[in-house]
């Protein structure tokens, strides 16, 4: 779905209600419900919690009643804070207050610190604190008594979670930048779509886990008002790709993935590329390593062929491997090159990634680990003239190939992937928390996948093998395309993009398999199935 702006959401919000006859008061009941709903799976034991949410005056606060009502009808007692006068409301946020006081809550007003102070004196470390202070429509630092009241939520004990209702109070929805304070939530449910500023600025260290929920407004809606060439990943967008295989399917007609990768010592990376690229679908892959590296690669997993390369006296690829036509007939008939993981940074290998990169580009390339590493200071070697280059940096590596610090690049992620992919006519897919995944005519899907779990050596690796799966499977007939039709290139955008979802996915799957604890990169592609029937599941074609 598209992102959008705050005033988009609010334009989504009055078109849904002219054009399709749903009123702003439902749209708020739903809004309200589905964070209810968000708490009830999140916290199986929110009954048993003390639960403030602390309102504002405007309509976030009127969700705030929404949310406590429905909490109440579910079992909880939540207790509700208003940081106003109750003859301040206006609309549904007035009417949502009287059906709250119509269901038997009560309100406590905060008028002043010691109200404040009060109310989250003896919070247990158990509690939940529902953010419902200030929406989307805030501008400018928060000052006086909210601004206290959101220090004190961030002072808050350890393990009292906060859920902020549509965003986090005091972080602004369109740049991400905080003025003065703002929530640091544990989780942000948003409805409708993302808001543009969630991905830009600070915001990303004040939202916590971001969940979006649909409230009643049309997708096409969504798609009709939003402007921006930004598109969250979710299950819809790739409903295409939940395609049964043929009764009649061979693994011919899903692609033959060459993985050049590993080197002595570093034989892991390898074997998990290539082990995720198989288990991501393609129906062959081969992995092309140094001779040295080549039987413990081919020991590990006996469903991938493996062809041996010229090797330099430390155990790595070396430059004789492009000698004659060796390597181009390893390449022939491969519908992906996926090179990097585990290469080493040996001058010879890495003169070597440089030439196989800008020499062969009749097959699509996915570039990454110490294949980035051979182009640091050299960026510019990477303009693809073809635009079938993908490169797969974490923002250290990304730092190192612009010459910029790491902080520059987390502050602009956005940004600084979508130039970096028109710089070079390339694909960047800037991974970290929501990977940006750039194409070069400036569009972005952002990641709605994975969790913090996944941040163990190799899991880039992984992504490196299902990308090349992924492009072997579904990106042939975009490459067909993009030669002979304007605009085509987005095909293989979406395919990567779903690489990236199916990554994370698995991810998910894998922590909830292992009962939150970190992860192998191995408990990732173990996982892959698993990720394959959750989403086959939300395209409802299980």
């Amino acid at each position: 779905m598209k992102i959008l702006t705050a005033a988009e959401t609010r334009e989504v919000d009055r078109l849904t209600t002219e054009r399709y006859g749903i009123p702003s008061l439902t749209l708020m009941e739903n809004a309200g419900r589905s964070i209810a709903e968000f708490i009830r799976e999140q916290f199986p034991s929110f009954i048993r919690r003390k639960i403030l949410v602390l309102c504002g005056k405007g309509n976030n606060g009127g969700d705030g009643f929404v949310v406590a009502r429905h909490l109440l009808q579910m079992g909880a007692k939540p207790v509700v804070c208003l940081f106003a006068s109750e003859q301040e409301l206006r609309g549904e946020a007035a009417a949502n207050l009287n059906r709250w006081k119509q269901a038997g809550g009560e309100v406590v007003a905060i008028a002043d610190t010691r109200a404040l102070d009060s109310a989250l004196r003896d919070l247990p470390a158990s509690s939940l604190i529902i953010d419902a202070l200030l929406g989307t429509g805030a501008r400018g630092p928060v000052e006086g008594l909210l601004r206290r009241a959101i220090e004190a939520i961030n002072a808050r004990k350890p393990g009292i979670r906060t859920v902020a209702v549509d965003i986090p109070s005091g972080v602004n929805a369109d740049t991400g930048e905080v003025a003065s304070a703002a929530v640091l939530a544990d989780f942000t449910v948003t409805f409708t779509a993302p808001k543009r500023g969630f991905f830009y600025g600070a915001a990303a260290d004040y939202q916590g886990q971001l969940v979006v929920r649909e409230i009643g407004s049309p997708p096409e809606l969504i798609e009709e008002v939003g402007q921006s060439c930004m598109r969250w990943s979710n299950a819809a967008e790739f409903s295409r790709f939940a395609i049964p295989r043929k009764a009649e399917g061979h693994k011919g007609d899903y692609g033959h993935v060459l993985v050049v990768a590993g080197s002595v010592g570093k034989t892991g990376a390898a074997v998990l590329a290539s082990w995720a690229a198989l288990r991501a679908g393609a129906g062959l892959v081969t992995v092309g390593t140094p001779e040295p590296a080549l039987p413990i690669i081919a020991m590990h997993t006996p469903e991938v062929m493996t062809a041996p390369l010229p090797a330099t006296l430390a155990g790595t690829i070396s430059e004789r491997a492009l000698e004659g036509s060796a390597f181009a007939s390893l390449l022939a008939g491969k519908r992906a090159l996926a090179i990097g993981p585990g290469l080493s940074t040996q001058p010879e290998t890495q003169s070597f990634i440089r030439r196989v990169v800008t020499g062969h580009r009749e097959v699509p390339i996915i570039l990454d680990a110490d294949g980035l590493n051979a182009f640091a200071g050299r960026a510019a070697e990477l303009n693809h003239p073809s635009g079938s280059l993908a490169i797969t940096p974490h923002p250290g590596e990304m730092a190192r190939l612009l010459g910029y610090s790491i902080a520059q690049v987390q502050n602009d992620r956005v940004e600084v992937a979508r130039k970096a992919a028109a710089d070079w006519n390339a694909h960047v897919i800037l991974k970290g928390h929501h990977t940006v995944v750039a194409a070069p005519d400036g569009s972005v899907f952002i990641n709605s996948t994975g969790n913090p779990g996944m941040a163990s050596g190799g899991t880039g690796d992984a992504l490196t093998g299902i990308l090349g799966a992924m492009t072997a499977q579904f990106g042939a007939s975009a490459r067909t395309k993009a030669r002979t039709e304007k605009g085509a290139e987005d095909d293989w955008h979406r395919v990567l993009a779903f690489g990236v979802y199916l990554h994370g996915l698995a991810g998910d799957v894998a922590l909830e398999q292992n009962g939150g604890a970190p992860l192998l990169a191995s408990d990732l592609i173990q996982a892959i199935p698993g990720a394959y029937k959750k989403f086959f599941a939300e395209c409802h074609r299980a």
